[in-house]
């Protein structure tokens, strides 16, 4: 394993905690002013896109805003974080064999519905059904925050905490597992019954499999991809 030096750990140290900082702010404001926000979000008297750009204002400062503030303290540009052409195809099918679990599982569950990307965001029924142009940049906020920003938020902070602690193991990655355990903790879905813990594993195996594919790859493409195409849309 490549050693870092003392000054590269506390610079890195220093990138997660302000990460970890921003979004735990974002979130403290979310859970003071939910009640209002919500009413707000679902208020149809107000344009849809002046609410979807609320919901991602406040979605992109907790999963965003963090890795933005550091990329440009660090002047590290996002394409160092696999942004990039290399590996593409098998980076792209790779991450998406990752949902397979996922998906088989909400299938024995009977839990799928109609695929449609970003369904799940709570405005995105609203946004396809209104004319245009609101429904184009409704979408586009959408994908921009919960498909781009949501997806690249782990990569960075994959890329970081495996540099922090380094794996001699091609499949068995601190920073993956992270990434992982942070992504069921966020969502609310620790698992305590049997069909719970199921659930909490595909879900797992979801975020751990995209970000050990980046490792082996090198391209971030196949995370990316997964929160356009299936987190969210089933």
């Amino acid at each position: 394993m490549e050693q870092i030096s003392i000054e590269r750990k506390k610079l890195l140290s220093n990138d997660l905690w302000i990460i970890v900082l921003i979004s735990f702010i974002v979130l403290g404001i979310l859970v003071i002013f939910g009640s209002e926000l919500s009413q707000f979000t679902s208020d149809q008297s107000v344009n849809i896109v002046l609410r979807v750009l609320v919901m991602g204002i406040i979605q992109f400062g907790v999963a965003g805003l963090g890795i933005t503030i550091v990329s440009i303290l660090r002047k590290d540009s996002f394409l160092n974080h696999g942004l990039n052409k290399k590996n593409l195809l098998p980076a792209l099918l790779l991450s998406l064999g990752c949902c397979i679990p996922a998906l088989i599982y909400q299938l024995c569950v009977e839990d799928v519905q109609k695929w449609v990307p970003f369904i799940s965001v709570r405005t995105t029924a609203e946004v396809l059904s209104s004319g245009f142009p609101w429904n184009v940049i409704g979408i586009l906020i959408t994908a921009i925050c919960w498909g781009f920003f949501e997806s690249f938020n782990y990569v960075v902070i994959y890329d970081k905490i495996s540099e922090l602690f380094p794996s001699k193991y091609k499949y068995l990655d601190w920073g993956a597992l992270i990434c992982a355990v942070m992504c069921i903790l966020i969502h609310g879905a620790v698992g305590v019954t049997p069909d719970a813990i199921i659930q909490m594993l595909v879900i797992m195996f979801v975020i751990y499999g995209m970000l050990i594919v980046r490792k082996i790859t090198g391209s971030a493409w196949g995370c990316i991809l997964i929160f356009f195409v299936y987190w969210n849309a089933l």
